[in-house]
């Protein structure tokens, strides 16, 4: 059963990938965090860039918590290179205030830095949710997503990275992962900046029992959100058979497992559909895409077969 379904309590909308003026974006933090409860927003977190260019910001953002908007600490993390040369990018959202730096002086890698996936366990030991960040703009391998045995995620979907250059997604990356038998979920992110149209297209729908950061990071961890571009995902009821998936009005709703496993059922103003399991069960996980009539998606995390 996925525990977004589940679990007790009530959705919560966020932006895990966000960044303001503490390192490259345009926007103060302020104003980072006004808009995005302007636009109806619960929660965000400012994940600036933690390099010491920028003096490694963890944002305090706590001035302006309300009744209807909260932020968790965050940074996006740096030092190593991947397989290309280039310097990681990994997102850690609850990052504490006090986490030591790496040395991370700027964006290109230093002989005998810190690596990307010690970084990575070291902010996971440290309490954040840590995800992989843009596979497909960081030209990510195969065996360098693998190298991330921290990570409890994979973004599937950069607002900024599909505006920008049409690198959206790490759908195939974590694809793979799963078929190896990793436990990983899935997140929608805006990577803002807000120097072009780059936010407000992909966030996460937490389900917690209140809009505080321990408890929203808590579900986090425990899987308990889906993503979405726009289409609500309301129900997800799994029998030996079959699967079947409520939603707002959507054309298409689609399963994806193990390698060639995919079913796809499409129609018009479909609010409910029920997908067989026959094509998934051996290859141990699935996960279900949805696609409303814009081409706006949602995805849950996936779902493991015992």
């Amino acid at each position: 059963m996925l525990s977004a379904f589940s679990a007790p309590g009530t959705f919560y909308r966020g932006n895990l990938h966000t960044h303001s003026t503490l390192s490259d974006g345009c926007l103060d933090p302020q104003e980072v965090c006004r808009r995005y409860r302007a636009e109806g927003y619960d929660f965000i977190s400012l994940t600036d860039h933690f390099i010491g260019e920028y003096g490694y910001p963890v944002a305090d953002t706590r001035a302006w918590h309300s009744d209807a908007f909260t932020t968790i600490p965050g940074a996006e993390l740096h030092s190593g290179a991947m397989e290309n040369g280039q310097l990681w990018h990994i997102l850690a959202v609850g990052l504490p205030y006090d986490f030591v730096p790496p040395n991370a002086p700027d964006f290109k890698p230093v002989a005998g830095q810190e690596t990307g996936p010690e970084l990575a366990k070291r902010a996971r030991d440290a309490g954040a949710f840590v995800a992989i960040a843009h596979p497909h703009w960081s030209g990510l391998t195969l065996a360098d997503a693998r190298s991330i045995t921290a990570a409890h995620s994979v973004e599937i979907y950069n607002h900024g990275c599909a505006v920008g250059c049409d690198r959206e997604g790490g759908g195939h990356v974590l694809d793979l992962l799963l078929s190896e038998g990793r436990d990983l979920t899935l997140i929608a992110t805006d990577d803002a900046h807000f120097t072009e149209p780059d936010h407000f297209g992909g966030w996460v729908m937490v389900k917690a029992q209140a809009n505080e950061p321990a408890l929203l990071l808590e579900a986090l961890k425990n899987g308990a959100f889906y993503s979405s571009q726009g289409p609500e995902i309301r129900a997800v009821t799994v029998t030996d058979d079959a699967v079947t998936v409520e939603t707002t009005a959507v054309a298409t709703i689609i399963l994806q497992g193990h390698g060639q496993a995919a079913t796809a059922l499409h129609g018009h103003s479909m609010t409910r559909g029920t997908v067989s399991l026959d094509r998934f069960r051996a290859g141990g996980w699935l996960r279900i895409t949805v696609v409303d009539a814009a081409g706006k998606r949602a995805w849950t995390n996936p779902l493991r077969f015992t």
